[in-house]
């Protein structure tokens, strides 16, 4: 994600303070956990809900029904997985229009929602452990606006969904975690009218008599934040690859000639990260322009969302996303700095330097100038910035970071650990640590200090870190 012109806004996950004193024992000790039932969350430090115990998912195939003029939509989300435990009880992360019926197995299942976003499910039959299992969820009623978490609404009357770590459950149940990838496809029916744009490739596209019904497949897994469904009156760009892959922009009413143009340069951005970060992980590619009140852009898995304000680097950006935050995912959300550390300095770095040949290492030099004074500036670590900082200090700070860890590791090394960490962990899950330990392993040279002036400190790093190499010049 990157964010222009304010930085949204983030729901911190409670917490309690607990004072045990002496050898004190409470009279009514909490019972142990039910083994038969599912956690209903996993423990992310900073959104300790999200996502659930018990099952891993392997396919959502969610259909929905949109009326624009109403904002009604109905939908049936069909779930595929496979139990981990024993279950008779377990959740899936929910905030949608209200529930109408679930079953599991074909079998009627009880339900409940509570908390912020738990839908907690009974079935009639307990799940067995490494079976496979297939629920269905029956839901209506009015979409509602998220502001940035969901659900948004364009002057044209369209609607899309959009919002970074949450915005999922507005329109589906599903396992909501980084943790818990899985394949998606959107089957959308909307009036005649209107278009519909998602994630993948198209499958269908059909009017019959007043309703157009259409259907995308994504085949390579993705994360809830990463899947969206865009509904407007859309125009297309169509491009492909050299290799074939196909390129499916689309464009709201009133979105600039510009924004236009730069998609047209989708094809050689694509060349540029691929020689980067190595082939491009994914069995399309595009982007959805909107025209709507929205402040950021959001690397939607092949198909990134656009806000009406950005320029060249912010396409560049989102689709670094595509290698950085999509093809390889954050562990937990304190892991953030994977994500947009190596967009924003592929971005607004690695682009200027090789593309429009920019002399970065000035840039870097002014900028350490300009803010190692700043207690601001360096107040938020770039590793666990803590719930709410997530989306902060990653974007000004985290490119100084990478550009000095090249500068003290070397192009060869540097560029090679890169591209072969995002391969050790294809479609799959990393984290900094992993981060630091990989590139360490690399290079003869200890990285300890380096590290952690860098990225778990409140302050400038000392001088021999923060202008290493050809830096010190």
């Amino acid at each position: 994600m990157v964010v222009r012109m304010r930085l949204s806004g983030r729901m911190c996950a409670a917490f309690a303070c607990v004072v045990v004193a002496g050898s004190w024992v409470p009279a009514h000790a909490d019972p142990p956990p039910d083994p038969l039932v599912g956690a209903p969350g996993l423990g992310d430090p900073y959104y300790p809900l999200d996502g659930n115990g018990g099952y891993d998912v392997h396919h959502y195939d969610v259909a929905i029904d949109y009326d624009p003029p109403s904002r009604a939509l109905a939908g049936t989300a069909t779930i595929t997985a496979h139990a981990t435990q024993a279950l008779r009880v377990f959740n899936l992360d929910y905030a949608g229009p209200e529930v109408r019926t679930v079953s599991v197995n074909g079998l009627p299942a009880g339900f409940e929602r509570n908390g912020e976003h738990e839908l907690t499910l009974t079935p009639a039959l307990a799940l067995l452990p490494g079976l496979p299992f297939t629920v269905t969820v029956d839901y209506a009623g009015p979409a509602v606006n998220t502001n940035g978490e969901g659900w948004t609404f364009a002057p044209s009357g369209g609607a899309f969904v959009a919002g970074e770590p949450h915005s999922a459950t507005s329109w589906y149940p599903l396992n909501d975690t980084p943790l818990d990838k899985a394949t998606f496809s959107l089957n959308a029916t909307v009036p005649a009218e209107w278009e519909v744009v998602s994630n993948g490739v198209p499958v269908e596209n059909v009017v019959r008599g007043d309703k157009r019904t259409v259907r995308w497949f994504n085949a390579k897994p993705v994360l809830g934040y990463l899947t969206t469904v865009a509904i407007d009156k859309f125009d297309y760009l169509e491009q492909r690859r050299a290799n074939g892959v196909p390129l499916i922009s689309a464009f709201a009413p009133n979105v600039e000639e510009r924004q236009r143009e730069l998609e047209q340069r989708l094809p050689e951005i694509l060349d540029f990260a691929e020689n980067l970060y190595g082939p491009y992980p994914f069995e399309a590619a595009g982007g959805i322009h909107l025209d709507a009140d929205i402040s950021f852009s959001l690397e939607t898995q092949t198909r990134p969302l656009y806000a009406p304000s950005i320029d060249l680097r912010t396409v560049v950006h989102e689709i670094t996303h595509q290698w950085w935050g999509d093809w390889v995912s954050v562990r937990q959300w304190p892991d953030i700095c994977l994500n947009e550390c190596f967009a924003s300095y592929t971005a607004d770095y690695l682009w200027p330097e090789r593309m429009e040949g920019e002399n970065v290492d000035d840039d870097y030099r002014e900028t350490i100038r300009k803010y190692r004074g700043s207690q601001k500036f360096w107040s938020i670590p770039l590793e666990n910035p803590g719930a709410g900082k997530e989306f902060t200090a990653v974007y000004y700070r985290g490119p100084l970071f990478l550009h000095a860890l090249r500068k003290q590791i070397g192009d060869e090394v540097f560029f090679g650990a890169v591209r072969d960490f995002l391969a050790a962990h294809a479609y799959g899950n990393a984290s900094m640590p992993e981060f630091r330990a990989f590139v360490q392993s690399r290079s003869p040279i200890d990285l300890t200090g380096f590290f952690h002036a860098w990225l778990n400190t409140t302050a400038p790093p000392p001088e021999e870190y923060l202008f290493p190499g050809a830096l010190r010049s």
